[in-house]
């Protein structure tokens, strides 16, 4: 649903009850903090049209592909001049992991910057010790930054030219 970690038991009456008189249910059951964003996230889906835009997840989940290749086309110049020396970059096609939780191996296209240097270990670094920090992964000998959850495409850029003062 993209709101708060939560489980719930729904099922026939009888059934229901008996997990109800469970010892264990005490001390499984949501808090009233998790019940009222259950709530709240729940309210959000009474407006379909408009559930993307309000609710972060299901935004990330059903973001275009185009549109986050567009995203990367407008990032790639400003990334690959942050990066200097002798990197590499480009726009790679990959694929976005959902979750762990229900949805272990499920992945969606997307696009992401890539990055091809010898140091990579030390670019992830410096990429994570950013003002905001900027999480990657490496794989199969380039840096990757999935763009299927990036949001903020003015602040990225602008913190990019603190990139050489963290990594030096």
């Amino acid at each position: 649903m993209g709101g708060p970690q939560a489980g719930l038991i729904v099922g026939r009456r009888h059934l229901v009850e008996l997990i109800a008189r469970n010892p264990m249910k005490r001390a499984l059951r949501l808090d009233k903090v998790r019940l009222a964003a259950l709530e709240a996230t729940l309210r959000l889906y009474a407006d379909p049209a408009r559930l993307a835009e309000r609710l972060p997840t299901i935004g990330a989940l059903t973001r275009p592909t185009s549109e986050i290749r567009a995203l990367a086309e407008r990032l790639l110049p400003p990334f690959a001049r942050a990066l200097g020396g002798d990197a590499r970059a480009a726009i790679e096609p990959v694929r976005s992991q959902i979750g762990s939780g229900a949805l272990p191996v499920d992945l969606l296209p997307s696009f992401a910057l890539a990055v091809y240097d010898e140091g990579l270990d030390r670019l992830a670094d410096a990429f994570r010790r950013l003002p905001i920090p900027v999480i990657g992964r490496i794989s199969a000998g380039a840096l990757f930054f999935d763009l299927r959850t990036l949001n903020d495409e003015a602040t990225f850029v602008a913190q990019l030219d603190r990139l050489d003062v963290v990594a030096g």
